[in-house]
């Protein structure tokens, strides 16, 4: 099954690109939905090629496993990611990004899900959580704009 949300960032393709390649924007914009806790060495900035594992909760409580995380493609118009864990084994997430302006950028979560029995109950919880990381996404960036117009 395929979930796929989109919307407009209040920022640049640039600025965007740049927040999405760390780790802790992800740990920011997941909760409370879900928490990512690094197991081994954290990998602070993802790269083509590099795989990384977290502890997964549900919600910052509930154990869903070991998610792992391998980055096949990153560049400026997105990512894609080939991830998975012992309950969900193919979470295929390819992110987009199109530039409509200097300030204001289509970005586009599409993932998709195989679970076997539980492919529908994780697709419903995928549904709102990547309409929750988007409206996170766009108060990060907000935050983030107002702070750096600061004098």
């Amino acid at each position: 099954m395929i979930v796929q949300k989109t919307s407009v960032f209040p920022a640049s393709r640039d600025i965007v690109f740049q927040k999405l390649q760390q780790l802790e924007t992800l740990q920011y914009i997941a909760k409370p939905y879900a928490t990512f806790e690094p197991i081994g060495e954290a990998v602070s900035m993802w790269t083509v090629g590099s795989t990384s594992s977290y502890l997964f909760r549900l919600f910052g409580v509930i154990p869903f496993g070991t998610h792992t995380i391998h980055i096949v493609r990153l560049d400026r118009s997105g990512v894609s990611s080939r991830e998975g864990n012992e309950h969900v084994p193919v979470w295929n997430h390819d992110i987009g990004m199109e530039s409509i302006d200097a300030n204001h950028t289509r970005y586009t979560d599409r993932v998709e899900i195989q679970a076997g029995w539980k492919t529908v109950f994780i697709w419903l919880w995928a549904n709102a959580f990547y309409a929750h990381r988007q409206r996170k996404w766009i108060r990060f960036l907000q935050k983030s704009m107002r702070e750096e117009q600061r004098p």
